[in-house]
């Protein structure tokens, strides 16, 4: 058994070690922070972020509610979504859901937290109530869209400009393995490198029935959600990047008041609608810590990434100090200590 651990402890290394898309956020962030000194120190703050989407909370770089920025976008774009509070009970969730017209599965996440924090897809009374009573805190729950489609897609516009441009188009993924007859779920996970680092978390997925057999070629989907945290993996989608597209999102993006720089994640029908703005439904808007998703991709070089993180920073620079000319105000750190004291404490109180 000891030595089963060690073994499992290697590989994961190895594979995180041998690829760059999982090492840790500072580690791959670290070259191009002296550029972000740089532009902070021609800033003359190093929050400058924060005055770059002024109606997004800290600019949409950490902490912000996700119910508050749905509030800023057209509900057509977006599934049936509702807010939570940490003191409604599951009978009033219920009549939420009811009076909403959503029904399971649902997609529930805090309305504050990042990278697939605490997101789940519930499918029962009694999974919505295991999760109320686990998070302790306010939360959001979601319509299940089952588009078959998940892309991120970026988005920049200079504040004095009526145009903008999509920057970064990441098709999404989801973690899933494929089945050859033979192997049950649980050895096609072991075998995958991407799947056998989300083992442990897998594991805890009372839903995937690890003893299953897949006939050869079937596809059984371990994460219904497209995150890298989480296990999906990422592809460069900017080939697709077009006058149409780009025509596309200056529509939708013109229509959210006060936002100039962030990421879209969500689900559409094809390629096609995605470029004509039918069949879409928004999950998430991310705003100043956003990243242009594509440079995950495997293929990717980790050169090559730093180039394009520095290029969106030089885009978040340009609509921070645009907006604070205009009378936006930057964070000040006083502010930000607040901030990030707040984000502690909300995380601490999940169980």
């Amino acid at each position: 058994m000891g030595n089963n651990k060690l073994l499992f402890k290697l590989r994961r290394y190895y594979i995180k070690t041998t690829n760059w898309e999982y090492w840790p956020m500072w580690v791959v962030y670290f070259p191009v922070s002296f550029y972000y000194i740089f532009l902070a120190i021609k800033a003359r703050s190093f929050f400058f972020f924060s005055a770059s989407n002024p109606t997004i909370e800290t600019g949409g770089m950490f902490f912000e509610s996700k119910w508050k920025i749905f509030e800023l976008i057209p509900k057509k774009y977006f599934p049936s979504t509702i807010y939570i509070k940490d003191t409604d009970t599951l009978d009033v969730v219920l009549d939420k859901l009811n009076t909403n017209n959503i029904s399971f599965p649902i997609i529930a996440k805090p309305d504050r937290g990042e990278r697939g924090w605490c997101v789940q897809k519930l499918s029962d009374k009694k999974a919505l109530n295991d999760y109320i009573n686990e998070i302790n805190i306010p939360f959001l729950i979601q319509s299940y869209v089952d588009y078959p489609l998940e892309f991120s897609v970026f988005y920049f516009r200079n504040p004095n400009r009526h145009q903008g441009k999509v920057t970064s188009v990441t098709l999404k993924k989801l973690l899933t393995v494929k089945g050859d007859g033979v192997l049950n779920i649980e050895q096609l996970i072991l075998k995958n490198d991407r799947a056998f680092l989300q083992y442990q978390n897998l594991k805890n997925n009372k839903s995937i029935n690890f003893e299953k057999v897949l006939n050869k070629d079937e596809e059984e989907t371990l994460v219904p959600y497209g995150n890298h945290v989480l296990g999906a993996m990422f592809i460069n989608y900017n080939h697709i990047i077009d006058e149409q597209l780009n025509k596309t999102f200056n529509e939708i993006s013109k229509q959210i008041d006060g936002f100039y720089f962030g990421r879209f994640d969500l689900r559409c029908t094809s390629i096609e609608d995605l470029k004509e703005g039918r069949n879409i439904s928004i999950l998430e808007l991310n705003g100043a810590g956003a990243e242009p998703a594509h440079i995950y991709d495997p293929n990717f070089s980790f050169l090559k990434a730093q180039q394009v993180i520095a290029k969106h920073y030089k885009m978040l620079y340009q609509a921070s100090t645009l907006n604070n000319k205009k009378g936006v105000a930057y964070m000040s750190y006083s502010d930000f200590k607040s901030w990030r004291k707040q984000e502690k404490e909300f995380k601490q109180k999940v169980a």
